[in-house]
């Protein structure tokens, strides 16, 4: 059944990516395929679910690693049925980050009951797109650093009047502004699922996990700040240069993140 799992996992990852992006930039295709990805993972929840009743013979809350999966596939029941009939997006996606978690720890928690080595597999599997995914969204974090960078450079020639010859090699204002807000919202939900992914790792696994250890609270701010981001330019309604700027600072913690606070911690490489 593991590979099973997995496939339920990514496609209700890609789920939340598209609910987010669709929640921040109202893209009406990332909602619509978004909404299909997370039907899809609901239609394989409730085969499994049939299954305990109708094969196994019992209703799956008998036990607490049982009660997961039925929390779970509730939560995503309703998180469904609110996408359909109301326009409520902000709280169809924090029920989505809520069951993805549930979700999770139901299949690492079944997986250590039921047999050893593929719990082991399952766990390490876990670790191994923990690390990926934070990557990947530092990645789109950098990119976002660079296009800032180029924004604020840009910004300097247009006030100096200076280097007008290399203007059109770094781009419209404008756009490099839009292109940054776009690579910060596709690794926003990304190490949003790695912090997820962590957090399981370490409670199914056998290393012990520190709320308090550096690179966990690293990750967790440079999460907030990037938020803070995305607050800042759809809240509050700051464009141009002052969010140019703030990136270029969030980078800055992200980097003390990845390369000061790993040194400091007690079981991140």
């Amino acid at each position: 059944m593991k590979w099973l799992y997995e496939i339920i996992l990514i496609l209700y990852s890609l789920s939340l990516i598209g609910f987010f992006i669709d929640f921040i930039h109202h893209n009406r295709k990332a909602n619509k395929i978004a909404f299909w990805l997370i039907c899809m993972v609901w239609v394989l929840q409730t085969v499994f679910f049939f299954y305990e009743v109708f094969g196994e013979k019992g209703f799956p809350v008998t036990s607490l690693v049982d009660s997961l999966f039925f929390y779970s596939w509730v939560l995503i029941t309703l998180s469904i049925i609110i996408n359909k009939l109301f326009q409520i997006r902000f709280i169809v996606f924090f029920i989505q980050v809520f069951g993805f978690f549930i979700l999770l720890l139901y299949f690492a928690a079944s997986t250590k009951n039921n047999q050893l080595n593929d719990s082991i597999q399952f766990v390490h599997e876990i670790l191994i797109a923990h690390i990926t995914l934070a990557i990947v969204s530092y990645g789109f974090f950098t990119v976002a650093f660079l296009l800032s960078i180029m924004y604020l450079i840009q910004y300097r020639f247009l006030k100096s009047k200076k280097g007008l010859k290399w203007m059109w090699q770094l781009g419209d204002l404008k756009q490099l502004d839009n292109y940054s807000f776009i690579a910060i919202s596709i690794g926003v939900p990304l190490l949003l699922i790695a912090i997820i992914l962590g957090v399981v790792w370490a409670h199914v696994s056998a290393s012990e996990f520190y709320w308090f250890d550096m690179k966990t609270i690293g990750s967790l701010l440079v999460l907030i700040v990037y938020v803070g981001y995305l607050v800042l330019r759809l809240v509050v309604g700051y464009v141009g240069k002052p969010l140019a700027t703030y990136n270029t600072a969030a980078f800055l913690i992200l980097l003390m993140n990845f390369f000061l606070f790993s040194t400091l911690s007690n079981f991140h490489f």
